[in-house]
């Protein structure tokens, strides 16, 4: 086994860094969970489907998936979702239950203190 690198992707080593710096500069520890489990190898990050938001959040949560989310399932309930990657299908799914889809850095500035987000892998 080789020598554990961390990401090459230059993108998410540049969203790791942002949110090492956004968990020091507001003082919480989430974001530097999110960039730790981003920092790992991509075969290891999670994929959700919808389906698992659906079972595991209610109306206005913040929900981050540091991983890939699928669009198996149905969303009904009006959530805000960041994650490191989704299909265009679950984006569509999400715009469809009226839920907001948004980037992570759009996550760290809409909710600085990391109040009520539910880390789902």
């Amino acid at each position: 086994m080789g020598k554990p690198t961390g990401p090459t992707n230059p993108i998410t080593k540049n969203i790791v860094n942002i949110l090492i710096k956004a968990s020091k500069d507001n003082k919480v520890n989430i974001w530097k969970d999110i960039a730790e489990r981003l920092n790992k190898s991509s075969r290891i990050r999670p994929v959700v489907n919808i389906a698992k938001i659906e079972k595991y959040t209610n109306k206005g949560d913040y929900v981050i998936v540091p991983g890939k989310l699928l669009a198996v399932g149905t969303l009904t309930k009006e959530v805000t979702i960041s994650a490191w990657n989704a299909s265009e299908s679950a984006i569509k799914k999400i715009n469809d239950a009226k839920s907001t889809y948004i980037t992570l850095q759009e996550m760290i500035k809409q909710n600085p203190k990391g109040k009520n987000i539910k880390i789902l892998a």
